[in-house]
């Protein structure tokens, strides 16, 4: 939980990213709670204050996942939420002629989001396939599997607009975003 509300002020798409790993977190104890506890949480060696915050957190978002029918798969609605709010800030960077910089990053990424989408999902939105992408190549990474270059080329191209718009997304709540 800690983590979760660090990242959401610092970085807002390694948030997403992070909040993606704690779904599948839960998904992979079987929605447990008292595995999630014994198993996972008590590895962390927390205060029991903290222990017991991050149990009740992990638990609500167990209670959430239920209530929203994503205990085998998909995302939370906020997370989708989030997402949203991140594609409409993407749009508007486009759009802006004070951001030229991220309309090139976004160019240069192009191509490889494309070629993802028409392997994937099509229907995802680009920012939900960027956030794939990373997603995808940190489970490789957490498994020791070898990642290509051509996929490090398209990691390395959407990393950097999605710096780019996690830093915008920054200055945007805090008032200083120009658009």
């Amino acid at each position: 939980m800690k983590i979760a509300r660090q990242l959401k002020d610092s970085n807002i798409c390694e948030y997403l990213l992070y909040m993606w790993q704690v779904e599948d977190t839960i998904r992979a104890f079987g929605l447990d709670i008292d595995r999630i506890r014994t198993e996972y949480v008590a590895g962390f060696r927390l205060s029991e204050e903290d222990e017991r915050e991050e149990v009740q957190w992990m638990d609500d978002l167990i209670r959430m996942m239920r209530e929203e029918g994503c205990t085998e798969k998909g995302h939370l609605q906020i997370n989708k939420g989030t997402v949203s709010l991140l594609t409409d800030l993407h749009q508007q960077l486009l759009h802006s002629p004070k951001h030229p910089f991220y309309s090139a990053a976004y160019y240069k990424a192009l191509p490889f989001i494309v070629e993802l989408r028409a392997r994937g999902d099509k229907e995802a939105d680009e920012l939900e396939t960027c956030l794939g992408c990373l997603y995808g190549v940190m489970m490789l990474r957490l498994q020791k599997k070898e990642v290509s270059e051509e996929t490090a080329k398209a990691v390395a191209a959407i990393s950097h607009l999605l710096s780019l718009l996690a830093d915008a997304y920054k200055k945007d709540k805090n008032g200083t975003l120009e658009l």
